[in-house]
């Protein structure tokens, strides 16, 4: 088989909502923050549809060898579903990572879904800061202030690179694809507390550090490749009636509207395959998909 049916694995978070049951996702809790679709990290690995792990399944020569230029899994997909605003956070680089925290970074994207009237993202600071302005800023529960307030509506796609102070807003449905990290600096939780009454973890000291303090400039990518960097490389497809993995990449196809038939599979909105790498597979149907591989 060129193509292999992936299965997530499901997360509930303080700021989840629900609206990732309507792609298809389960799951017995109160909500779905977030669907993992394609994960080779140990907190949340996917499986296909006998119960096994990918990385059990999954040859080398069915990835290709781009994906053996890491010395990790290089990325990581999620269906995000926010029933309000996520914590405002910072992601470090690799260097810094490495160096301090025996961990690779992270940089990622978001490609919008679905969007509530009003929705939004912080996405980078809306001025040239000092460190001591936004220590100051987050002291006093204003750093919300000092960051860009960025409208979304379904289809726009934003970059966010390591260094970048960021949080997805409430009212938004989307599909992440990043570095396969979940080294996180949380900078600010809006004085939230859990169902046990107890507020969630800082890391301002951390995030500080790595903090890119410029003025940033946010930029909807509205063409192809939606995301291009060393560890994925991302495009949206659209009714086509065939796909094709490059020469040296598997490639991971993530269905976000629509329905059809890709191979010996149906599939609905919501669904992820992975295309073996050097291969093409018939698909009929009418549909949206965003596909990742490495370059």
């Amino acid at each position: 088989m060129n193509a292999i049916k992936v299965n997530a694995k499901c997360f509930d978070y303080i700021w989840g909502g629900n609206k990732l049951r309507k792609y298809g996702f389960k799951s017995d809790a109160s909500n779905i923050a977030e669907a993992w679709i394609f994960s080779y990290n140990e907190k949340g690995p996917s499986f296909d549809n006998e119960g096994r792990n990918l990385s059990d399944v999954l040859t080398k020569e069915d990835l290709g060898e781009n994906y053996f230029k890491f010395p990790f899994f290089p990325f990581l997909i999620k269906f995000i579903n926010s029933n309000d605003n996520l914590s405002i956070q910072v992601h470090p680089s690799d260097e810094y990572a490495l160096k301090n925290e025996n961990s690779f970074g992270k940089t990622e994207m978001w490609y919008i879904l679905e969007a509530e009237k009003g929705a939004f993202l912080y996405l980078g600071l809306n001025d040239n800061y000092t460190p001591e302005q936004v220590k100051e800023a987050i002291a006093n529960n204003t750093i919300c202030d000092y960051l860009n307030k960025v409208p979304v509506k379904k289809g726009d796609c934003y970059f966010v690179e390591s260094g970048t102070i960021h949080a997805i807003g409430k009212g938004i449905t989307l599909i992440e694809i990043q570095q396969n990290s979940t080294l996180t600096y949380r900078l600010y939780d809006f004085d939230r507390v859990d169902k046990n009454g107890n507020k969630r973890e800082l890391h301002v000291e951390k995030g500080l550090k790595v903090i890119n303090f410029n003025k940033f400039e946010p930029k909807n990518i509205v063409s192809n490749p939606l995301g291009d960097c060393e560890y994925f490389t991302v495009n949206k497809v659209k009714n086509e009636s065939e796909l094709t993995s490059p020469l040296e990449s598997a490639m991971v196809i993530s269905f976000v509207k629509g329905e059809g038939k890709i191979g010996k599979y149906k599939f609905v909105k919501g669904n992820t395959f992975i295309l073996k790498t050097n291969s093409k597979i018939k698909v009929t149907g009418s549909f949206e998909a965003i596909t990742t591989y490495i370059k």
